[in-house]
Formats: structure tokens, sequence, C-alpha cells
């Protein structure tokens, strides 16, 4: 799927993967945004010979990808993952690249103090999602839905699963079960690519999901299960419970509550025009003293 991102009126060719997820960007287009570099293919080069990391890095990690040209026809073109991207504007000397390498500082800073303050990380997603135009109510059962998730991992954890992989196995087996769609199944439906499920539900999709995992959190508690394949089973039961909600729900009303609305169309949110993200939590520290 090849696409334009616009940045500062000017083009960026991109190409969404759907096996991996990933969006690619060419790395020539960010150099010539970036550098305003009237050959960019030569300015690359030239700074790989410099930056002898930088060149290694590139080459291990930054694929050939096909795209299109100007005249329309598709050539291989040396493309980034956005992480990939912000490892190598890092190394790019250019006064344009530089407000890019002062927020990568900030949010480092940012996830230094967020691990010694945990309280910090939710308070950034609650001003991350205003700045967003989420509505309030939305925000709240958001909010819920982070920590009812985070009681279940721990269940997970304490009956031996291991994050990554089996986390994710039983994460989209609950999300199969309660709603009838895989992950990937439910993500398309709305029109998702790299985006956040969650921060794509209504406001019961939310409320459904919550109470499969908060089912199989109780459930948990009480059998005990041990390992992955043990904990699978309690994960139906407690994603059967909400499913059984839906099914019950759904033939009150006459309508699937299962959802094509993303974030953009859900009811009560303001499109923010500005996409201004909120300032560091430091910032916003700094003011509400000079408010005050």
């Amino acid at each position: 799927m090849n696409t334009i991102q616009l940045f500062e009126n000017r083009q960026i060719r991109s190409v969404w993967n759907t096996a991996t997820e990933e969006w690619y960007l060419s790395l020539v287009d960010v150099i010539e945004v970036l550098t305003d570099s009237v050959n960019a293919t030569d300015y690359l080069k030239k700074l790989r010979k410099r930056d002898e990391i930088l060149g290694d890095y590139i080459g291990t990690n930054c694929p050939q990808v096909e795209m299109l040209t100007e005249t329309g026809k598709k050539r291989k073109t040396l493309a980034a993952t956005p992480k990939q991207l912000f490892r190598i504007v890092q190394s790019i000397p250019s006064k344009k690249a530089e407000p890019f390498k002062l927020w990568l500082a900030e949010v480092a800073n940012d996830r230094l103090n967020e691990m010694q303050d945990p309280e910090l990380t939710i308070d950034r997603a609650m001003l991350a999602y205003r700045a967003l135009g989420y509505s309030e109510e939305w925000i709240n059962t958001r909010l819920q839905s982070i920590q009812f998730r985070k009681e279940l991992t721990d269940q997970w954890k304490k009956a031996g699963v291991n994050e990554g992989l089996e986390f994710a196995i039983l994460t989209n087996l609950m999300t199969k079960e309660w709603s009838g769609k895989t992950i990937a199944q439910y993500k398309n439906f709305k029109g998702l690519k790299k985006e956040n499920l969650r921060d794509n539900m209504t406001n019961i999709e939310l409320a459904l999901n919550i109470l499969a995992e908060a089912s199989a959190t109780e459930i948990s508690k009480t059998i005990n299960p041990e390992g992955f394949n043990q904990s699978q089973g309690v994960a139906l039961q407690g994603a059967k419970v909400a499913k059984d909600a839906r099914k019950n729900l759904e033939h009150r009303i006459g309508k699937s509550v299962v959802s094509p609305l993303n974030a953009k169309a859900l009811p009560g949110r303001v499109e923010n025009k500005s996409r201004t993200l909120p300032k560091s939590k430091t910032a916003n520290k700094k003011l509400s003293k000079k408010k005050k």
C-alpha cells in the first residue's frame, strides 16, 4: 500500500507493510526535506562514509523497498521505519533536524521520569487523549481499561505466561472470543494500520473488553492456572462472559455493537486540527506553577 506523507508541504513516499505492520518511508525523501539538499542521494552517501557506525546501521536495518517515482513507475529505494529514522536523524547536521533531536531528548527524559514515578504515565496519557479531542467520558473508560489490563497481565505473569508472543496470543484469543474478530480483522474492519485498536473503540466496545479482562482476572484468581495452556482456558472463559453480554445487548437493541467507527468518527470526539500534542510533564508542571 503506497501513499504520500506530507511534511511542511514536501512529499515523503511511504509504504505500509501488512506483514510487519510498519510504515516504511523513503530515506532519500526524508534527507531531502531535512537538509534541502539538491542531491539527497549523494548527501546520504557522504553521510554514511563520514559516519561509519551510521553507515553500518543503515546497511543492516534499512531495506530496499519498491516505491513510486515521480514518473509513476515503481523503483526500489532505501527505506526506514519511523524508529530507524529517529536514529538516522540524530546524525544529520542540519537546523531542520535539530527540533527532532531536542524532542527525542525530551521524550527520553520524560520516559526516565515515568520509570521513577509511573503515575506520570497516566497523566501524560490523559493529556494526550484530551489534545486529540477525545471526550472526558471516553478518556475515563480508556484509563480504566488500562488498569484492568494491568491486573490481567499481572495474573498471566503469576501463572508463568511469558510476555511478548504469549501475551499477544492470549489477547488475540480473548478479542476473537468476545467480538468475533481477531485483532487483525478488527483493525481492518475499522480501517486501521499502526493505530492502537483500543484507542479506536467506542465506549461500549471498551466496556465489553474491560468485562472480558476483568472476568478473566477474577477467574484466574479463583482457579490459579499454571502455564500458558491453562491460562488459555481461563482467558476464553473470561472473554465468553463479555461475548454473552454483547449478544444479549445486540438482541435487545437490534444491531451489532462491534463498530466500524475509528477514532476519527467516535461520538463526542472533537477534531483537533492543530494536532498539537501536550508538552512534556516537566513543562506542564512549570505551566501550572505559573498559573498559581
